[in-house]
C-alpha cells in the first residue's frame, strides 16, 4: 500500500472517530430529544448546541479546502446556534444526517487521488493536512465535552 494511502486511512479512521474515546454516533443514541437543551451543573452549553458547532466547523473546513467559491463565516456567532435546542425532533434529525453526510464528503475529500495532503489552501500557509487534523482535534475536543454532558445528565456512566 502507498504510503499516501496508509496516512489517508489513519486520518479518516480518526475522523470517525473513536479510536481513544466513545464515539459521536454512539453519544448521539444515548441523548433523548427531550434532554438536548439542558446545561448542566452551570455548563455554557447543552449537548445540541455543542453538536450544532461540531457539525458547522466540520463542514466550514470542508468547503475551505473543496468548494470554488468559499465565503468565510463570523466568528464565533456564525458558529454556534442562536438557542440551547433544535424546535422540532425533524430538525434534529436533520442536523445529526447532515452531519453524517458531511463527514462521508469529507472522506471522500481526503481519499480522493487528487487531493495531496502536503498542498496549500487557497493559497495560504495552511496545508490540507492541516485542515484535516483541525478538523479531527476539534470534533474530539467537543466529542468530551458532550460526554461530561451526557454524565451529568446521568446518560451515561
Amino acid at each position: 500500500m502507498e504510503k499516501d494511502q496508509i496516512i489517508k486511512d489513519h486520518l479518516i479512521s480518526h475522523l470517525k472517530g473513536g479510536e481513544a474515546f466513545l464515539p459521536l454516533v454512539e453519544m448521539l443514541n444515548k441523548i433523548p430529544y427531550s434532554r438536548l437543551g439542558e446545561k448542566p451543573n452551570g455548563l455554557p452549553y447543552s449537548f445540541f448546541e455543542l453538536f450544532y458547532h461540531i457539525k458547522f466547523a466540520q463542514k466550514d473546513i470542508l468547503d475551505y479546502c473543496s468548494a470554488q467559491n468559499y465565503d468565510s463565516h463570523n466568528w464565533p456567532v456564525d458558529y454556534w446556534p442562536k438557542k440551547a435546542q433544535p424546535d422540532s425532533e425533524s430538525e434534529w434529525e436533520e442536523l445529526k444526517t447532515e452531519y453524517f453526510e458531511e463527514r462521508k464528503e469529507f472522506i471522500d475529500f481526503i481519499l480522493d487521488p487528487e487531493t495531496n495532503l502536503l498542498a496549500s489552501v487557497r493559497n495560504s500557509e495552511h496545508l490540507v493536512l492541516r485542515e484535516v487534523m483541525l478538523v479531527i482535534e476539534h470534533t474530539a475536543y467537543h466529542t468530551g465535552q458532550l460526554l461530561i454532558i451526557l454524565r451529568c445528565l446521568g446518560l451515561y456512566k
